[in-house]
């Protein structure tokens, strides 16, 4: 009966021993990399869905995506506990109740607090960086993020990192400081936003594994958790902007083109989501960090080959390629244990 029971879990749950050992190894295993990846590719066809809502349909209101994403991957997550899809635990525990609220238990939900709050602080934060910053500072200050997670994860857990791997880090922040030479206009309220954005991220990537551990949830569990606590915030806020009430009037929203487009981006949402939380739990909060630069470089890439009209300038080729460099000179160190 309980081999029949494991059978109908999704393969992708962990037990707190073997993710605690992948995680301290220096080493990324397959499944390391194959969330790596999955975290990259879901992230890019992400921005394509959220740039095709945004900008081609000329929907205004990021924050209601954002609810739609957060909520839809309530209902998800509910389903696949339900008809025993997934588990929430580390554990693999399958136990089912017809209540939403009893899914998790209340104490370990409240233990989750840290991880729901730093996830908002980050949107807010970050929300703000956007409109105080021009877009080269931000993309190039935003890089340094690497650094602030490598301090927080010596704060908070003692994790220290090899000479290669702080070597190819330093190589992604100057060639991040390359990327944005021309555009080094001094901002002290815009530069001081996008470091607090930077110690929000890095206190969230880091978050996710030392909670994990300390909860026994594995990422579907962390995600419900996170999702439960976020939903009813982004609805309040939605409603006091009138956000909501604005998009009962949107002229485009029972076009079957842009609800095709919000479904697929709140399908998306879900997996970038999940493979955050998987890729920073078998790897690390400093690899979560790097593949999401690489992702910008692909996604830089992408955009110019598919949309082209970006300007050519050899500061911000030369930098984008340093980053590049640094990202697989790291992601080598890792493969080989250093």
């Amino acid at each position: 009966m309980d081999s029949e029971k494991d059978d109908n879990v999704l393969p992708l749950m962990y037990s707190s021993t073997t993710d605690e050992k992948q995680h301290n190894d220096s080493v990324i295993t397959g499944r390391g990399a194959f969330a790596a990846i999955s975290y990259m590719a879901s992230a890019v066809l992400l921005i394509m869905f959220n740039k095709a809502a945004l900008s081609s349909y000329r929907f205004p209101y990021a924050n209601v995506i954002t609810l739609l994403q957060t909520i839809c991957s309530c209902l998800l997550l509910y389903a696949m506990k339900y008809w025993k899809i997934v588990s929430f635990t580390s554990d693999g525990s399958t136990i089912v109740t017809n209540n939403p609220g009893s899914l998790v238990p209340v104490k370990t939900l409240f233990r989750t607090l840290p991880l729901a709050a730093s996830y908002l602080l980050y949107m807010l934060v970050t929300m703000e960086s956007v409109r105080a910053i021009n877009v080269p500072m931000y993309t190039t200050l935003r890089r340094t993020t690497i650094a602030f997670t490598m301090v927080v994860e010596y704060l908070l857990s003692g994790q220290k990192h090899s000479l290669p791997v702080v070597g190819s880090v330093g190589i992604i922040i100057l060639g991040a400081f390359i990327a944005g030479a021309r555009d080094l206009s001094f901002d002290a309220y815009g530069y001081a936003v996008v470091v607090l954005a930077n110690i929000c991220t890095a206190v969230y990537l880091t978050s996710i594994s030392r909670i994990g551990k300390s909860t026994g949830l594995n990422s579907f569990g962390l995600m419900w958790c996170n999702g439960v606590i976020c939903a009813p915030i982004l609805l309040v806020w939605t409603l006091i902007k009138g956000d909501l009430t604005a998009t009962l009037d949107f002229p485009y929203l029972s076009l079957p083109g842009f609800q095709v487009v919000m479904l697929l981006s709140c399908i998306m949402a879900f997996c970038i989501n999940y493979f955050v939380f998987l890729n920073t739990t078998l790897n690390s909060a400093l690899t979560q960090t790097i593949c999401g630069n690489m992702k910008d470089l692909f996604t830089i890439g992408l955009g110019w080959a598919l949309f082209g009209g970006l300007p050519y300038d050899l500061l911000n080729v030369v930098g984008q390629s340093l980053g590049f460099f640094g990202s697989c000179l790291y992601a080598f160190s890792k493969i080989n244990g250093k």
